[in-house]
């Protein structure tokens, strides 16, 4: 089984009006209300794509249920813990400039959060945990090394797609796959990456202390994929840009769909990156069909290794 886990899930109200007025009223016809966070969106997008997985987190009140209900109704299976706070919205105002108003997640207690540990616990060997969205500094890192701990000592595949100093962190668990973009990349080693050569430079060091897969996606350069045994990178597919939200875990659910049904980490990572481009050309997450109609315009480049220096 393949689990999301979400930490601050919300509700994201998203408004579309062709001039935004501050101090003023505004009105739109055009809103749309969708559950909000990265966990989230993988485990819709792998839906999508036929792949079975259930969505984990921490949710509340009226918020919250809309969450699970719509989660249901796309077919995911979901395991919120409950909290007594309601869930929060954030507000998108899409207009000559993007405004966003993003609510605070959740107070967490002791409980929940050993609930969610005895979760992890309970998933057997050759499960997926993907934690994925930001880490709330109010929990300790200690916390998530524990459940990298658990993932390790169960044999369940630890996916990472965090960012900041919990990334720096919890690099040190070696995770199964992480998927950081070249800004985040250059944050783990306090420099700032220019290029692809020295994108797979730095994600070959992290291969070497240990991780199993490193993708790196460079915007409209493409993605690299980085393992032990390889590297390679990918170009993207040309078509109009619509909407980049969501593309980046699109493509972390496209290699999951595609590794878990029994393709190579290149196959995998190929059909990831036709996932993530076919959620940038349309206004929502991607579908099945999108990225299968994509995926031969993918082109894969070997890489060789040992001409990387740094």
């Amino acid at each position: 089984m393949i689990y999301t886990c979400t930490i601050t899930p919300s509700i994201d109200y998203t408004t579309y009006l062709p001039k935004f007025k501050t101090g003023k009223l505004n009105r739109t016809n055009d809103v749309h209300y969708y559950p909000g966070g990265k966990g989230i969106n993988v485990s819709r997008v792998l839906s999508r794509l036929g792949t079975p997985n259930k969505a984990l987190g921490f949710a509340g009140g009226f918020t919250g249920h809309y969450i699970e209900e719509f989660l249901q109704t796309e077919g995911v299976a979901t395991d919120f813990i409950q909290t007594e706070e309601i869930t929060r919205i954030n507000v998108k105002i899409k207009s000559e400039e993007e405004t966003e108003l993003n609510g605070p997640g959740p107070a967490l207690n002791e409980g929940q959060l050993s609930e969610l540990a005895e979760k992890v616990r309970a998933m057997e060997k050759g499960d997926w945990f993907v934690l994925a969205g930001s880490l709330p500094d109010s929990i300790p890192i200690s916390y998530f090394m524990e459940l990298a701990d658990i993932c390790r000592n169960h044999e369940i595949r630890f996916v990472l797609d965090t960012s900041g100093p919990a990334l720096k962190e919890l690099v040190k668990a070696k995770p199964f796959l992480i998927k950081p973009n070249e800004h985040e990349l250059g944050e783990l080693f306090d420099i700032e990456i220019s290029g692809k050569q020295q994108a797979l430079s730095y994600a070959s060091k992290l291969i070497e202390s240990g991780l199993g897969h490193v993708i790196v996606s460079m915007g409209g350069e493409g993605a690299l994929l980085v393992t032990k045994e390889e590297a390679v990178s990918a170009k993207a597919p040309k078509g109009q840009v619509v909407n980049t939200v969501g593309s980046g875990d699109s493509l972390v659910s496209g290699f999951i769909a595609s590794y878990a049904n029994g393709s190579d980490a290149i196959k995998a990572f190929q059909y990831g990156v036709a996932c993530g481009s076919a959620t940038a050309f349309r206004s929502d997450l991607c579908e099945k069909q999108d990225a299968e109609e994509l995926l031969s315009q993918v082109v894969l480049h070997p890489i060789n290794k040992e001409d990387v220096t740094t």
